[in-house]
């Protein structure tokens, strides 16, 4: 199974209302897909005593990392790189065996021009750093509050066409370096 991370705690982000949309798409290409929305961390996880001992609350989302077959990382642009929420998370997750030799792709967003560049570069680093498989089509989301309707959907053509490429070229990168297809 798929892990769709939405990469922000920030209520009714835009960044959930992108996750909404690429859930649909893998839902279209019926490849299972689990939706983890930082936005429900647990409190407790960031109390400090939680480096050394995960609180009960959160293993249901070490367990989603644990099990999947591979990542799609949805990153806002805040300050010019991810949400440190996200950068926590991956901090809280076990080294080196969480990502090691999976699948991961980026999506970015941004209010600017920029689309989400810099959070998703140093977010390769990270994963590249826990031996992650790097999907190289990543997708940039610029200006996001002129590519989404007043209902927070995606209205752009140009960018629903590179989700939609995005997720055929990342379900066939991960059925290739897996042995267990995502779509049977």
């Amino acid at each position: 199974m798929i892990t769709l991370i939405i990469g922000t705690n920030r209520p009714n982000s835009n960044s959930r209302k992108i996750g909404d949309f690429v859930e649909n798409l893998y839902k279209s290409h019926n490849v299972p897909l689990r939706v983890l929305d930082l936005a429900a961390l647990p409190p407790e996880i960031f109390l400090p005593d939680s480096y050394g001992v995960k609180p009960a609350a959160f293993q249901p989302f070490a367990e989603a990392i644990a099990t999947a077959t591979g990542f799609i990382v949805l990153t806002p642009e805040y300050n010019g790189g991810p949400p440190g929420v996200l950068k926590y998370f991956i901090d809280m997750l076990k080294f080196p065996e969480s990502f090691f030799h999976r699948p991961v792709c980026f999506v970015g967003l941004s209010a600017g021009p920029s689309g989400g560049v810099r959070p998703v570069d140093q977010l390769q680093q990270i994963f590249a750093y826990r031996n992650a498989y790097l999907f190289p089509d990543r997708v940039f989301l610029p200006n996001i509050n002129n590519l989404l309707d007043a209902n927070g959907n995606l209205i752009n053509p140009e960018m629903i066409e590179k989700l939609k490429t995005q997720t055929a070229g990342f379900i066939a990168f991960v059925n290739k370096l897996t042995n267990d297809a995502v779509v049977t």
